[in-house]
């Protein structure tokens, strides 16, 4: 079977990349949708993969897409990085951007004969929820020879705030998620990464290599959360054969170092992934996901939001949310 694992180009706004007003969400194209509810503002701050940035006051219409990262150009970076999964959180009286980013015209290696380019999950801050967002301290937050994306943001039970990301299958043949500590004002990374799991630890995910039924490589979008009665959850995407799919694995430990327990059916319908949780301002749990349609070998994503229970020891998604 083919391996999507964003080794494409992402359509990742409207067509005509002006701002525009009053945009329904469904007419928003974009992957990795990542809704921040800004209590200062009462606004929703929408990102995701391609560096833009939506506002809404009701999740129905949108204002964009805004231009609110801002990155070194002498940096590893170089000057037109690519911007995969970006998200936004509130921590400590700031607002980080957390995403990946990627250096086309450097190559880090290859190997069973794909080119890796140098791509990596960093955070920028901000004094606000809209931007514009800036680098900080440190210019790497992980190793420069790993192919890492899709990072995101969990303070643990021990209070130390960590990035958990993908480590890309390309380079290691089995996806992982890891996890790093950061630094207190998350301007860099402390110690080494550990291994949460591998993709291939999944029930759900499939692929046929030579003729034969394997796990699916790939490891995508990881976002963390707790239900109601306190049990620690992550979800995470990956491929069953040639259908995106998202499942979900809980914490046994209840902290980021598990061990992770696979849950044995994906949560989501068919062709919907890379999901992150929200509260809106009158207190409605959801989540937002995108949809993913391949049309003629270029990828369709939209932004859909599903309901979402969590009053017991696992989430349940519901119906589609029509704000």
């Amino acid at each position: 079977m083919k391996i999507f694992a964003k080794l494409f180009l992402i359509l990742a706004c409207l067509p005509v990349c002006a701002q525009q007003k009053n945009i329904p969400l469904d007419s928003i194209w974009l992957s990795d949708p990542c809704i921040l509810a800004d209590s200062a503002t009462m606004t929703y701050y929408m990102t995701g993969t391609g560096g833009k940035l939506w506002k809404s006051k009701d999740l129905k219409l949108w204002d964009g897409p805004y231009d609110v990262a801002q990155t070194d150009p002498t940096s590893w970076m170089g000057p037109h990085p690519t911007i995969w999964a970006a998200e936004l959180h509130k921590y400590n009286g700031k607002y980080y951007y957390f995403a990946t980013f990627t250096n086309h015209a450097v190559k880090i290696g290859t190997y069973r004969g794909n080119e890796i380019e140098r791509r990596a999950c960093h955070v920028l801050v901000s004094e606000k929820a809209e931007g514009p967002y800036r680098p900080m301290e440190d210019p790497t937050y992980l190793p420069a020879d790993k192919p890492t994306l899709d990072g995101t943001f969990w303070i643990d039970k021990d209070g130390r705030p960590y990035m958990v990301y993908c480590y890309e299958w390309l380079q290691n043949w089995d996806g992982t998620i890891e996890k790093i500590e950061l630094k207190s004002d998350l301007s860099g990374s402390v110690g080494e990464s550990k291994l949460l799991f591998k993709a291939s630890e999944s029930p759900w995910s499939r692929e046929k290599i030579d003729g034969k039924i394997v796990p699916n490589r790939v490891t995508d979008g990881p976002y963390l959360f707790l239900t109601q009665t306190g049990r620690l959850g992550m979800i995470w995407t990956s491929w069953f054969y040639d259908v995106y799919t998202q499942g979900v694995a809980y914490s046994e430990s209840g902290t980021l170092d598990g061990p992770w327990i696979q849950e044995q059916n994906p949560i989501t319908p068919p062709n919907f992934g890379h999901g992150m949780l929200f509260r809106t301002f009158d207190g409605k749990l959801l989540m937002s996901v995108h949809s993913h349609k391949d049309i003629g070998g270029h990828y369709h994503r939209v932004p859909h939001l599903f309901e979402v229970d969590d009053s017991g020891d696992r989430i349940i998604i519901g119906k589609e949310y029509k704000p």
